[in-house]
């Protein structure tokens, strides 16, 4: 069996999720064949994300990008604040928000001609918010290929601010010099920590290292997680 490039885990319920390079491709796959198949969006198009440190936010990101829309990121520390970016405060092409995030009263949710909401369980939500779909569910009815769509050059823009790809990435190899990763090594990520995903995603993927996101982590149980995941770095 190929060793998980992602591991999800969550101490408060026991949920583990283990995606090989594969499956996670698969799932991108699919996010992406949501936008582009489902929703007619693509290369110049924006997507909202209020998600936290996930798997399926992961799916979500890396479905994005390969679809060429670019992201607005919005981590819940933002949760209040006025959002200063280019056309942040215009709709939307699509939004995709965590059920937690959306009953939050603090938060102002962008608006979206597509919007998605993420119960961020292993199963499709029971009740779903009225003008919302459920992600889980819609992102299942595509397949693990990617759609065919327009070519995307590094210079195109990966993030709503006009951030582009060869950018970030050059973002993601500095972060990960900075973290001192390298290819095989295995990631720890508090994800009550850190919400950026350049630092849970983007830096281990641009060197070839895998990543353990560990929810609601217990420091008592923390050297035993090192030791059972064989983890080389801790973020």
């Amino acid at each position: 069996m190929d060793r998980p490039l992602l591991t999800y885990l969550d101490d408060a319920t026991g949920e583990r999720v283990d995606l090989t390079a594969t499956e996670l491709g698969g799932w991108a796959a699919r996010a992406a064949g949501l936008l582009r198949e489902g929703c007619g969006l693509g290369v110049g198009d924006r997507a909202a994300v209020l998600l936290p440190a996930h798997w399926q936010t992961a799916a979500v990101l890396l479905g994005a990008w390969s679809a060429g829309v670019a992201v607005s990121f919005r981590p819940r520390a933002t949760a209040g604040l006025p959002q200063l970016g280019p056309g942040d405060n215009e709709p939307f092409d699509a939004v995709f928000v965590s059920a937690k995030r959306l009953d939050d009263w603090l938060e102002d949710v962008p608006e979206g001609r597509h919007r998605y909401v993420l119960g961020l369980g292993s199963a499709p939500l029971t009740e779903v918010p009225l003008g919302y779909l459920d992600w889980l569910a819609e992102v299942a009815r595509h397949t693990d290929a990617l759609p065919a769509s327009a070519p995307l050059t590094s210079a195109d823009a990966a993030s709503s601010d006009g951030t582009s790809y060869r950018e970030w990435g050059s973002v993601a190899r500095a972060v990960a010099e900075r973290l001192d990763l390298r290819a095989g090594d295995r990631l720890l990520v508090d994800v009550a920590e850190h919400e950026q995903p350049v630092y849970w995603l983007l830096a281990p993927l641009a060197v070839g290292a895998s990543v353990v996101l560990c929810a609601n982590l217990d420091p008592a149980t923390l050297d035993a997680r090192i030791a059972a995941e064989q983890i080389t770095r801790v973020l």
